[in-house]
């Protein structure tokens, strides 16, 4: 730690409900004789117990620096407990180095690491799993929408708070078993609850992380990814989204982790709007807040665009392209393709790759064959769905019957439905057909009479979307990628490196 020169010696800094005096170095935080009905610090005891309940929380994560609880006697001979703290040095201050332009990629993550290990040794409590389940988080975010709703007018722009408010309770409503299965998994935790980039210093033998959330347990009762994200919501408040990114990549490393993307910008979202309700009451109570209130609730509005659940229909006659496209739009878009092709062959005790061609209609290709193999794409989807994972299924989707139950199934489970049709001239069609058959990697078994009799016999699908897929591959899945994830204009920059730092 630098040493200290004269005029910064000493130094005293305020909360609502906290004081910190600098001297030297060392820091010693008191508390305000307040009650603010959340945290009652109004008599000696409450306030004794609070600093020592600091100093155990925190040693979880900064062990070196809470010191301890000293007495200090005051000149009327009143006894008051603080809080020791080894004095930090502002220039390390996290979002401090952040501003700068700093390199601070080892000390992040140094922090994931940290952060994952506390996590690792939580118990596993009742009350804690009940915290980090959905129906708790529900309340949170309802409670979040009632207080930003009863806001000054003008100072959050009410169709954003009801386009976030519709668009979390279509995530939550459509992803029960997402949550239950986290809690099941051990995800829930006694976490930090309050991990902020002014709180955490970047020392030369590592970082340090401050202030965890103490007055409340139940607000520091969470699942671990909520942790995680508050600090990545953070950064990219300070405008350093790749940050935050690699952060979390590093905490799903340590973690073990397979959180869906959806659930990250969920989470980031939560984090992004509690802040902007938090900065529109102190707008409303005189403080020049109501810019970062704004700006804030669209990041929230953003990362809940862009961690929408979507299914999408890939569809078209074979020779088409529809099978390339819809496994390059999985891979772009992060999403989990299923193939109508392979789980047929699945379900007749089929290598995929092994050639199972027949007449049109016949085999493995009649009505039972068909119907079943609809049937069991369309509940693999289900599960997907409920976990949060965006699909693309990738099948000819020539039936009226078909596209119903894929429909009923997007609205089950609360999920965007994109559908869309590959098209292509008839003699593109030969073509390809022509030139895959004797191929060592065939799924499809459609020669050039089932593929041209099949695009025939297709029923016709005004609710899909063409796409033309005679001109190159990249082509065709950029203008497919256009037709689901279309550019929002509140959808956060880099969104995406958010699931997949370098």
């Amino acid at each position: 730690m630098r040493a200290l020169t004269e005029p910064d010696y000493l130094a005293l800094r305020e909360t609502h409900c906290a004081g910190l005096l600098l001297v030297g170095d060392r820091a010693y935080k008191f508390k305000k004789p307040v009650d603010f009905g959340f945290l009652d610090f109004s008599t000696p005891e409450k306030r004794a117990d609070a600093c020592r309940r600091e100093v155990q929380l925190n040693r979880r994560f900064s062990p070196d620096v809470y010191l301890g609880v000293a007495d200090l006697v005051l000149p009327g001979g009143e006894h008051e407990a603080v809080v020791v703290m080894r004095r930090m040095p502002d220039d390390r201050r996290l979002s401090t180095l952040v501003r700068a332009g700093a390199d601070i990629g080892d000390a992040l993550r140094h922090l994931a690491h940290q952060l994952a290990a506390a996590h690792a040794v939580t118990p596993r409590a009742a009350q804690i799993d009940e915290e980090a389940g959905l129906g708790r988080l529900r309340r949170r975010w309802d409670a979040s929408f009632d207080q930003a709703m009863s806001l000054t007018p003008g100072i959050l722009d009410r169709s954003v708070v009801t386009d976030v408010r519709l668009l979390t309770h279509r995530f939550l409503d459509g992803r029960e078993a997402l949550f239950k299965q986290r809690v099941d998994d051990g995800c829930a935790v006694d976490g930090h609850g309050d991990l902020m980039t002014d709180d955490v210093f970047c020392l030369d033998d590592g970082p340090r992380a401050l202030d965890c959330l103490e007055f409340d347990d139940r607000l520091r009762f969470l699942d671990r990814l909520d942790d995680a994200c508050f600090l990545a919501m953070d950064l990219e408040r300070l405008d350093a989204p790749e940050l935050g990114a690699h952060f979390l990549g590093w905490f799903a490393e340590f973690s073990g982790d397979p959180a869906p993307p959806s659930l990250v910008h969920h989470y980031i979202a939560y984090r992004a709007f509690v802040r902007a309700k938090v900065a529109g009451l102190r707008a409303d109570q005189g403080a020049p807040a109501a810019v970062e209130a704004r700006r804030l609730a669209d990041l929230a509005r953003g990362h809940l665009e862009a961690g929408a659940v979507a299914l999408i229909l890939v569809g078209g006659a074979p020779g088409t392209g529809k099978t390339t496209v819809a496994g390059a739009l999985a891979d772009r878009l992060g999403m989990v393709v299923l193939s109508s092709d392979r789980i047929r062959k699945e379900l007749a005790g089929l290598d995929p790759e092994t050639a199972a061609a027949s007449a049109l209609h016949s085999g493995i290709y009649d009505t039972t064959h068909t119907a079943r193999t609809y049937a069991e794409m369309l509940r693999r989807a289900r599960l997907l769905l409920e976990l949060g994972e965006s699909v693309v299924l990738d099948a000819s989707w020539g039936s009226v019957e078909h596209r119903a139950a894929a429909r009923s199934l997007a609205v089950d489970t609360s999920s965007d439905l994109r559908e869309l049709c590959c098209s292509a001239p008839e003699d593109v069609v030969v073509r390809r057909v022509t030139g895959r058959i004797g191929s060592a990697h065939l799924v499809s078994d459609a020669d050039v009479d089932v593929a041209t009799a099949l695009a025939r016999g297709r029923a016709s699908w005004p609710q899909a979307t063409v796409v033309d897929t005679r001109a190159d591959v990249v082509e065709s899945v950029d203008a497919a990628t256009r037709l689901v994830r279309p550019l929002r204009l509140h959808e956060p920059r880099r969104h995406r490196s958010l699931m997949a730092p370098d």
